[in-house]
């Protein structure tokens, strides 16, 4: 026999779904632009299209939205790492180097990753947000790490490679750092080929 009940709680449950997502991505979207202080609820929500009232049935509190925001945008930034050589599992067989150390320093200079930025600082302040902030930091740091081995064929036996893949994401996060202030492309795009020469030599 047909069950209305359950037939219309199907339809509810990926509305709710689609409500959840775009209040994600609004959040992400009003750190990147207004920061901590001007990312509220409301300010969110009105950028969602949806009222206060079902941003709270989601998220009670804004801590727990823009920890959920940093969640997503975790995940967001290693899918998006990820779906840029799709072929690539064999390492750099599948992907040039020099376009794998580009794709880094894309991730880090995105939209993103200055939301992620905002959530840090903001995280610094706020008892209750940080230390979420923090473990899922650290998540995504393991997993673009990881991500970023695989694309390069690093093989992290050999010595002082596993130092070389790091020092390479902590380039790429500094290029992030000085893009928040000036649109520094001409400059990144030279560091970039210079990166990917010493990466390919220093990993053979």
């Amino acid at each position: 026999m047909f069950d209305k009940t359950e037939a219309d709680r199907a339809p509810k449950q990926d509305r709710s779904r689609v409500t959840r997502q775009r209040l994600l991505e609004a959040a992400v979207s009003c750190l990147a632009e207004h920061g901590w202080a001007g990312s509220t609820v409301s300010v969110v929500a009105e950028r969602a299209g949806v009222s206060r009232g079902a941003a709270q049935h989601h998220f009670r509190t804004r801590e727990e939205l823009f920890t959920a925001a940093v969640e997503y945008v975790a995940e967001e930034r290693s899918a998006a790492l990820r779906g840029l050589f799709p072929d690539a599992g064999g390492g750099a067989a599948g992907a040039d180097r020099t376009a794998v150390v580009g794709a880094l320093v894309d991730l880090y200079t995105g939209p993103l990753f200055r939301a992620a930025l905002q959530l840090w600082v903001a995280a610094s302040n706020e008892e209750q947000l940080s230390p979420r902030v923090a473990e899922l930091e650290a998540r995504v740091g393991r997993e673009t790490h990881r991500i970023a081995v695989e694309l390069l064929g690093a093989d992290e036996s050999g010595s002082g490679v596993r130092e070389t893949v790091q020092g390479l994401l902590d380039m790429a996060r500094g290029l992030g750092l000085a893009n928040l202030l000036t649109d520094d492309a001409v400059r990144r795009k030279r560091v970039v080929a210079q990166w990917g020469r010493l990466v390919d030599e220093a990993l053979g």
